[in-house]
């Protein structure tokens, strides 16, 4: 038997774990890998099985947008549908077996894009074809029946004001941070953009699964030269709700050529996307209305939520710098980072930044 893993993970209740969910094996491997700022990825090697581990971060077990056995229900439930998602084995709440609840899949293989194009990807048609594989696996996200997979209305969740609940939750999360950050420095468009989206909300497109953190880094290509989208990750958000919220925030982290400046980090908004080779947001608008049957009405409204949305979480991540709770530089650059991303959705709003 050989077993490798960091110092802070006994093995043993793993162990027994899988023994009795996925079947006997001698070897156990254990790799961590960095949650960044979602849950915490684990990969694990059982005999000639490759899976993947998913659980809370360390110390952070109650946290419902670190809720991975309602991550993992999204997942097994969307088995045999269109969507692209990994295997699922299994689930466990016994937080005596590694601490926290957690589940387990099958480790699919491919490529996450970050900053950088694929090398494999760099023709015109192949770009083209990646932008079309992340805009059907949208689609297909909004095309579930989510009564029939087991996401059921009213127990899953409340399709029904899923906009008014966006803006209030984020509103919340800003008064929350702002009692910190505004000793440091004033952030008054949140005000502004918080109270005109909930003036503005519009009357929901309709109810669908929604992802709730779609962009290009919360994907896998298969490592085939076509693209092909192998998985849709981190589902942590996902609940029922309008599909156009989905829409205006995947175009927030997708670049045009024109854009005056980058107020998105590359990391979630690769500049590559602006290349002649990929549709604009415009065209990648048209796409996805024209596969899903959906008209984009009203994009100021879900194009200033998606960066209203961006701003909340970035200032709560500042404010939690300042109470010294991390010790991470991209906790401290929103400092700058959300006054940028909050004149943006200012600008939104008036009218001054559109598709």
């Amino acid at each position: 038997m050989s077993e490798q893993a960091d110092s802070t993970l006994d093995t043993a209740p793993l162990r027994s774990f899988l023994d009795r969910e996925v079947g006997p094996a001698d070897t156990l491997e254990v790799t961590g890998e960095g949650g960044g700022y979602s849950n915490e990825t684990l990969f694990v090697t059982w005999g000639d099985r490759e899976l993947v581990v998913r659980r809370p971060p360390p110390d952070e077990t109650a946290d419902t947008a670190h809720d991975v056995l309602r991550e993992y229900r999204i997942l097994d439930a969307l088995q045999g549908t269109e969507v692209p998602v990994a295997p699922t084995v299994a689930s466990c709440e016994d937080d005596s077996v590694l601490g926290a609840p957690f589940y387990v899949m099958d480790r699919i293989e491919g490529d996450v894009v970050h900053t950088e194009e694929p090398e494999r990807f760099a023709t015109p048609a192949r770009r083209d074809a990646l932008a079309d594989a992340f805009i059907d696996a949208l689609v297909a996200v909004h095309d579930v029946d989510y009564d029939a997979v087991g996401l059921e209305a009213g127990e899953f969740g409340y399709p029904e004001g899923y906009l008014d609940r966006q803006v209030e939750r984020f509103q919340e999360a800003v008064i929350w941070a702002l009692d910190t950050t505004s000793e440091e420095r004033e952030v008054p468009e949140l005000y502004e953009v918080g109270s005109w989206l909930a003036e503005h909300a519009p009357d929901e497109a309709d109810h669908a699964l929604v992802h709730g953190d779609y962009k290009l880094d919360n994907v896998m290509f298969a490592p085939e030269a076509d693209p092909r989208i192998a998985g849709v990750f981190d589902w942590e958000m996902s609940t029922l709700g309008d599909p156009l919220a989905d829409l205006g925030y995947a175009l927030h982290f997708w670049p045009d050529p024109d854009d005056e400046e980058r107020v998105v980090s590359e990391r979630f908004a690769p500049r590559f996307l602006a290349g002649e080779d990929y549709p604009t947001r415009t065209e990648f608008v048209d796409r996805y209305e024209t596969r899903s049957g959906r008209e984009f009405t009203n994009p100021r409204f879900y194009l200033a939520l998606a960066a209203f949305k961006m701003a909340a979480l970035g200032e709560m991540f500042y404010a939690r710098f300042l109470r010294g709770g991390v010790d991470d530089p991209m906790y401290e650059r929103m400092g700058e980072g959300v006054p940028a991303q909050a004149e943006r959705a200012l600008a939104i709003v008036e009218g001054e930044w559109t598709l």
